[in-house]
């Protein structure tokens, strides 16, 4: 498979990291920044002159640009776009039917939202098809995609949803992890050991929730004895609104997404 890289920052670079770590992707990348050029063709990509140049050829043209550049890239490349291929936007919050407007006829789009701990080959990955992208196109999208964490199908009407959880959501495990690490420094703990038990805790309560396949509340009460220290600790946490605070932030950042056309 051919790809064009148009965008090569923080998430190109780890998307092109990925294929040539999988390898069976051919990539040709470019950026107007000389040092994301170069850092591209340092691992394994052909780097273009333009943009167009990028597109021509190419199976997947995939942009990894700015949102408020998306419309410009694609009148850029339109004329470029080869019979057969199809356009793949991480762009954050541009509809497929936008860009289906930018690019004319029937070609097709395919829009995904990653999160950031794809940058460490983990992350959620959300995507939907436009009006002409079959099946082909979505399982092509998926490929690509699944070197950086996993994929997920979703209506593009929910992609504002997505934001509002797995977009923004490692922002709230992040404060998660600092308030355990917090809470370990105020019972006696170094920090440096509080924040590595919490690192791992939170890491490792995730990885039973995928691993087990059970739900999290069974989980949760194998380890909530009767009158034991879990349990009391649940307690506070329920008395503090915790549950609730995390359903409020999901659907806050889910309305301001909508709020921003995304």
């Amino acid at each position: 498979m051919r790809v064009a890289l148009i965008g090569a920052g923080n998430m190109g670079t780890a998307l092109l990291r990925g294929w040539m770590r999988a390898g069976g992707v051919e990539v040709v990348a470019w950026d107007p920044i000389p040092e994301r050029r170069d850092a591209a063709r340092s691992m394994g990509a052909e780097v273009a002159t333009s943009n167009p140049e990028a597109a021509r050829g190419a199976d997947v043209v995939l942009l990894a640009v700015k949102p408020q550049v998306v419309g410009g890239v694609l009148e850029e490349v339109k004329e470029a776009l080869p019979e057969g291929g199809m356009v793949l936007s991480i762009a954050a919050g541009v509809s497929t039917g936008s860009m289906e407007g930018r690019i004319g006829g029937e070609y097709p789009v395919v829009r995904a939202m990653p999160n950031a701990p794809a940058l460490v080959g983990a992350g959620m990955t959300a995507i939907c098809p436009g009006r002409w992208a079959t099946e082909a196109h979505l399982g092509r999208a998926e490929e690509l995609l699944r070197v950086v964490g996993e994929v997920v199908r979703v209506e593009e009407g929910l992609m504002n949803a997505v934001t509002g959880l797995s977009g923004s959501g490692p922002a709230y495990v992040y404060i998660l992890i600092e308030a355990l690490a917090d809470g370990g420094v105020l019972v006696g703990l170094p920090r440096t050991v509080a924040l590595k038990f919490a690192v791992q805790t939170v890491l490792g309560a995730a990885l039973m929730v995928r691993e087990t396949g059970e739900h999290p509340a069974d989980l949760r009460d194998r380890v909530a004895s009767p009158g034991g220290t879990t349990i009391a600790g649940m307690y506070a946490l329920e008395e503090a609104g915790f549950r609730a605070a995390l359903m409020r932030a999901v659907e806050a950042a889910t309305l301001r997404s909508e709020g921003l056309g995304g």
